[in-house]
């Protein structure tokens, strides 16, 4: 919760567990959650932009946090 508010200045409270996902590529792990969030977005210093998506149209990518958006839209009832 601290990074939602530190990069995006919303509140936030989780809703669930979405996954663990390993990230060879930069050598991390990828902890993904379901969150609610409230207020308005203020874009800290690491964010350049930000782009509302429709649910229905967003598509998941192979790799990274890719593998989370497909699995928080699978937990929401639609395939990818």
């Amino acid at each position: 919760m601290r990074e939602v508010k530190e990069e995006l200045g919303l509140i936030g409270k989780i809703v669930s567990l979405v996954g663990v996902y390993p990230f060879p590529r930069m050598n991390q792990v990828i902890i993904a959650y379901h969150v609610l969030a409230t207020g308005t977005i203020r874009l800290g210093e690491e964010l350049r932009a930000s782009k509302r998506i429709a649910k229905q149209e967003l598509r998941p990518w192979d790799f990274g946090t890719g593998l989370a958006v497909r699995d928080w839209l699978q937990q929401q009832g639609g395939a990818p």
